[in-house]
């Protein structure tokens, strides 16, 4: 079993004495479902499952009135062989975009306190407008996201012994020994292969098949695309499908902005014909918006330009899939540099993404570039991602040294752990998945 940080949160939820009804937000198969239901049954007398994709009739519970009493009535009916027991009873609403009133209900689960109450969706973003009333003060909202690279870390058997030992060199900017920096990245490609899918990572692990992984992402590639025209709005189907499989491209240009004419491969297409779709995929839970800022500032959220954007996959190795045969192979040949960089941006874009980070960049016409700019620790720092070892970098010289006095300067780049005598920091590529060490 895949340990999940996840579990963490909700002990700590179901310890709350004031906790309200809980709502898991997150793409298809990140683990939600089976993350839930193992907690549920490891740490309550009593469990009821619901799941409102695959059992329809279910909905019917939440039908009419939707006082305790009625739901505790109608609960009892369609789960006879288990006690409601107030205080000791867990349950768990999956694929809750499918049943509206039952997230309505939970204004009324959260007021009674009587049982604790999950639900969870995969498609909840882009199904909002069917909840007639949201149980706005009365939910908690979380989002779990495919594995991130410290549970791949768990995942093949390394414990936390080797997470504090690295954060101590990062925070302590000391050097990693080589031996075991070697190992660690290395498993930051590995992890950049095979992406944090639990399906797939536990795919590997049985049968270190990188083919086999490969396969399995194509199937969840494929898996979207239907998603995609299933459930979007009929006008955006065609749409939201061309901004999806663009993704690539659009990254392995060299200034890898997001520009909707590169869709069509024509001019004046624009934000008016392809926003929608866009947002679908975000609501969906499947990209990330990495925005440029107007300057490298704090507050970072009051100088980010709302039309100014890159677009990332948050699973890097989903976005391998999408690219041709062969490009894994070279990832595990060290050959980080293919595409631009594309996949190492996309890498450390989906790491920060899963640490709750906004993702943000700056550029300036003249060459100043930076990839990712980050608020950390009430500092602004701008980070640079290198897939070589050059440790020159002029925009983060500028940024430091020029008008905006941005006060860290982060290279993450194949090399150890070490700051320059201009004041530069260097790490290695998986440190971006340790902010809260640096």
């Amino acid at each position: 079993m895949l340990r999940r940080k996840i579990t963490d949160e909700l002990i700590k939820w179901k310890n709350d004495p004031d906790k309200m009804c809980l709502l898991v937000k997150g793409a298809r198969q990140v683990g939600k479902t089976y993350s839930i239901s193992d907690f549920g049954k490891n740490n309550y007398k009593n469990y009821i499952y619901i799941n409102f994709e695959t059992s329809a009739e279910k909905r019917r519970i939440f039908d009419g009135d939707l006082s305790i009493e009625s739901l505790t009535r109608k609960l009892s009916v369609e789960f006879p062989r288990i006690n409601l027991e107030p205080g000791r009873t867990l349950i768990f609403l999956d694929e809750i975009q499918n049943c509206p009133n039952a997230r309505v209900a939970f204004k009324t689960f959260s007021m009674d306190k009587s049982f604790d109450v999950i639900g969870s969706g995969s498609l909840l973003g882009v199904n909002y407008k069917e909840v007639s009333s949201y149980p706005v003060g009365y939910e908690k909202s979380i989002e779990m996201y495919s594995l991130d690279f410290e549970e791949f870390l768990w995942a093949l058997g390394y414990k936390d012994d080797l997470i504090e030992h690295l954060g101590k060199c990062i925070s302590d900017k000391m050097p990693i020994e080589d031996s075991i920096l070697d190992r660690v990245n290395e498993c930051f490609r590995w992890y950049i292969i095979v992406g944090g899918m639990p399906n797939v990572v536990n795919s590997y692990l049985k049968t270190n098949d990188f083919g086999k992984v490969l396969s399995m992402q194509r199937d969840i590639v494929s898996n979207y695309m239907d998603d995609i025209t299933k459930y979007a709005p009929e006008s955006d189907k065609t749409k939201a499908r061309r901004c999806f499989m663009s993704i690539p491209v659009q990254l392995g240009k060299k200034n890898k902005k997001f520009q909707f004419s590169d869709i069509e491969q024509k001019k004046g297409v624009g934000s008016r014909e392809y926003d929608n779709s866009l947002m679908w995929l975000y609501d969906a839970g499947i990209i990330n918006h990495c925005y440029n800022l107007r300057e490298p500032a704090l507050p970072i959220a009051s100088n980010v330009r709302l039309n100014s954007y890159k677009i990332y996959l948050r699973d890097t190795g989903l976005l391998i899939s999408m690219f041709e045969d062969g490009i894994g192979a070279s990832i595990l040949d060290d050959d980080i540099g293919i595409n631009e960089g594309a996949i190492m941006e996309n890498a450390v874009s989906d790491v920060l993404g899963k640490q709750g980070i906004m993702l943000t960049y700056f550029e300036k016409k003249g060459g100043l570039e930076v990839d990712f700019v980050l608020n950390i620790k009430g500092k602004v720092a701008a980070l640079k991602v290198k897939s070589g070892n050059n440790r020159q970098s002029k925009s983060l010289d500028a940024l430091m040294h020029g008008k905006y006095n941005v006060e860290r300067g982060i290279k993450l780049e194949r090399s150890n752990v070490s700051v320059g005598e201009d004041g530069i920091e260097h790490y290695p590529l998986f440190t971006a998945s340790f902010v809260r060490f640096l």
